[in-house]
């Protein structure tokens, strides 16, 4: 029988870090997390060195599978898959005049970001402002000032929803009125709580709903018989890390991490999102982000053109 045990990172590298230590210190072989990028990068490295299977259901920065760790994996795909689904949409169906590119400075944020911004260049489209903000700041109004001087039309934003909350807000208080994009990491309820009205028409890249797959009605009715939203984006990746390490322990009669690793490359197994194939980097070979429009109730809905979807997590 698995026991889950929490532990808080708070997004935060060094805090990670010290998470990481505190899971080898405690005997945990096996980690679902972390959730963000630049935290699960260096808690990756003292679980790969320790002997620790982690497979991160949210995490999509390359770099994190890029060492080569054989012990480590994800149930998401990668923002240089993310980047372009977004990139795309914004060539073929929004076609924006004057377009900014945000992020937050942060690995998750600036790398996909930059993979937005190369797509849409190779599409043609010009890119009038590429830059970064402070994350944790309260007051973006020099920041939207800005982008209202450039005449920018439309924004894509790489980072998390408490700041991007903040500057839809605030573009709405100062009469700026371009439509804003971002990636899974903005499409959290919260961000509507923090910019109210000004979420609604969000485009936001997400995984697909896999709460409205009918394979998965009974896992979504046990997730709401204990009064569990079972719609965030990484409730079923999440579900299905812990799926695939019980899969591994029981085919291997193994708790060893090495060995349930093994048996994880080298074979496939029909899950809640779907059939789950690895590559030698522990990387998904097939997983799709879509795109939706954002609502101020914190739901949302497919967007009418949102088949740009990716094919692979390469």
């Amino acid at each position: 029988m698995l026991k889950g045990v929490k532990y808080d990172d708070a997004c935060e590298p060094k805090q990670a870090v010290a998470v990481a230590n505190q899971i080898v210190n405690d005997g945990v072989q096996f980690v679902v997390g972390h959730l963000c990028s630049s935290a699960t990068q260096p808690a990756s490295d003292i679980y790969a060195e320790e002997g620790i299977l982690m497979i991160t259901p949210a995490s999509t920065s390359p770099t994190i599978t890029e060492a080569g760790y054989e012990t480590v994996f994800r149930t998401i795909g990668r923002d240089d898959a993310q980047g372009p689904v977004a990139g795309r949409f914004i060539a073929e169906h929004i076609k924006p005049e004057n377009m900014a590119i945000i992020h937050d400075k942060q690995q998750y944020g600036e790398g996909v970001a930059t993979a937005v911004r190369d797509t849409v260049e190779e599409a043609g489209i010009d890119v009038a402002v590429f830059e970064g903000i402070t994350a944790g700041q309260q007051n973006y109004s020099s920041l939207v000032s800005k982008l209202k001087r450039e005449n920018v039309d439309f924004v894509y934003y790489g980072g998390y929803h408490p700041e991007l909350g903040l500057i839809l807000r605030q573009a709405k208080e100062l009469g700026f009125d371009a439509q804003f994009m971002g990636p899974e990491g903005v499409g959290n309820p919260d961000i509507s709580k923090i910019a109210g009205e000004a979420s609604e028409g969000l485009l936001v890249t997400l995984p697909q709903a896999f709460e409205t797959d009918p394979k998965n009605a009974d896992l979504v009715a046990a997730f709401e018989a204990k009064n569990q939203d079972p719609s965030g984006p990484f409730v079923m990746p999440a579900y299905t890390a812990v799926y695939l390490m019980a899969e591994g322990m029981k085919a291997t009669e193994s708790t060893d991490p090495f060995e349930v690793a093994e048996y994880l490359h080298q074979n496939t197994s029909d899950t809640p999102i779907g059939e789950v194939k690895y590559d030698e980097s522990g990387d998904l070979e097939e997983f799709n982000f879509v795109v939706y429009n954002w609502h101020a109730d914190g739901t949302k809905t497919k967007a009418e053109t949102g088949e740009a979807q990716s094919d692979t997590a390469q």
